[in-house]
């Protein structure tokens, strides 16, 4: 079982190189080719998102991203340092932006991956997706 792990600040020009970074391991890992958008796209959801809530949250912590190549899956990690319960800002507006903002990423991640698991604690949250390897035989 191979794995790779990412560790980026979280800064929004990152996300492209976690994308990017993914899609490479991906397609060496054995996922078919015809999901390797989605997959990007997934993943930098997921690392948008983490970036986002580092950033409401004022945290300099790295976000994580860990691949892991399976026998017969290949997943992705993605997690954060952000509590679970966005905090109170001065306008209440934004903290319902903020919450919007989460929801629709995480729809976006659930409409693209077919296998998605989010956790979330008071000392961050996970983003798992997996999807499934080829295997392809030689005659």
């Amino acid at each position: 079982m191979a794995t790779v792990e990412l560790r980026f600040s979280a800064s929004p020009e990152h996300v492209r190189t976690a994308r990017l970074v993914a899609a490479a391991v991906a397609r060496r890992a054995g996922v078919d080719e015809s999901v390797l958008d989605e997959l990007r796209l997934a993943v930098g959801e997921a690392c948008s998102r983490a970036v986002g809530l580092h950033a409401i949250h004022g945290l300099t912590s790295p976000v994580r991203v860990v691949l892991t190549e399976g026998e017969k899956t290949f997943s992705i990690e993605v997690g954060d340092d952000a509590p679970s319960a966005i905090p109170a800002p001065r306008e209440s507006s934004a903290s319902e932006a903020a919450e919007d903002s989460d929801e629709l990423g995480l729809a976006v991640i659930s409409g693209l991956v077919d296998d998605v698991e989010v956790l979330s604690a008071a000392n961050g949250g996970l983003i798992r997706m997996s999807w499934p390897t080829v295997t392809t035989s030689f005659p």
